[in-house]
């Protein structure tokens, strides 16, 4: 069992976020949730119910975070350990509305997370898309397709916004003595149960995995100890979660390899 915590989740009354919170919950850890209306803190305080951990409900709009300024005061108000962003437009708020969460908040918090020592984790959910070129294992063909439909198609504004915070996360947590930023990237998601994994650089882009899995895999990441910083593609497989993650974290797998950013750093 992993010491303690104190985790501050960006988006908490997301789906994956409501998954995520109870399993942190039951480590005893603390848990801070952010989320955007008042009329939400009954559904998330229900999460905390007859759980070890202690849960905290903080109301604040995550789009108007828009200066790093804005992002750290709510970071010193809480003062967490580890920030775990599960946050995002959905699609709801046009393309400006994606830009302002998906890209200027989260970049936001990223930097302000660096700045502030005692903020050792920043866990970013992204996609396993979200790249400027295709991983060297994938096949061009299905890169070409993917970034094609997917990147410049349905998700083009999702896709501009995400790669833009996945980048600065990278760039950051390398150059940052204290801490580390973990990009976690799954398929496409499903409302299946929690299911067995395939985690680290996977064989394809295209696939699924259940939000379910999401909130496992990522708790199961948080408490690992010696996890470093770098890109974690997801999708459902045949591995146990745990030991996937023992996996990627004892390898130092790093899915960000084939990106120029990543050869910035190697």
């Amino acid at each position: 069992m992993a010491s303690p915590h104190h985790v501050l989740i960006l988006g908490g009354h997301g789906k994956i976020a409501q998954l995520l919170t109870p399993l942190l919950l039951k480590r005893a850890w603390t848990v801070t949730s952010v989320i955007r209306k008042q009329e939400q803190v009954p559904t998330v305080e229900k999460l905390g119910a007859g759980l070890p951990g202690r849960l905290s409900v903080l109301v604040r709009s995550i789009e108007d975070v828009d200066s790093q300024e804005k992002a750290a005061s709510i970071l010193d108000e809480v003062n967490p350990d580890y920030v775990a962003w599960s946050a995002g437009a959905g699609g709801k708020y046009g393309a400006e509305g994606t830009y302002r969460i998906d890209r200027d908040a989260a970049i936001n918090f990223i930097n302000a997370a660096a700045a502030k020592p005692s903020i050792s984790r920043f866990l970013l959910i992204s996609y396993n898309g979200s790249r400027r070129k295709g991983a060297p294992w994938w096949t061009a063909s299905e890169w070409e397709d993917y970034h094609k439909n997917i990147n410049f198609g349905v998700l083009a504004t999702y896709y501009q916004a995400k790669i833009a915070a996945d980048e600065v996360l990278y760039e950051v947590s390398k150059q940052s003595p204290t801490l580390v930023g973990i990009d976690l990237r799954p398929g496409t998601l499903t409302e299946a149960p929690k299911g067995n994994v395939t985690l680290g650089k996977n064989k394809n882009v295209r696939g699924n995995v259940s939000r379910e899995t999401v909130a496992y895999v990522t708790d199961a990441i948080l408490a690992a100890e010696g996890v470093k910083s770098g890109w974690i593609d997801l999708l459902q497989g045949d591995d146990d979660i745990d030991e996937a993650v023992a996996a990627v974290v004892r390898d130092s797998v790093d899915a960000a390899e084939g990106e120029d950013i990543y050869a910035k750093y190697a």
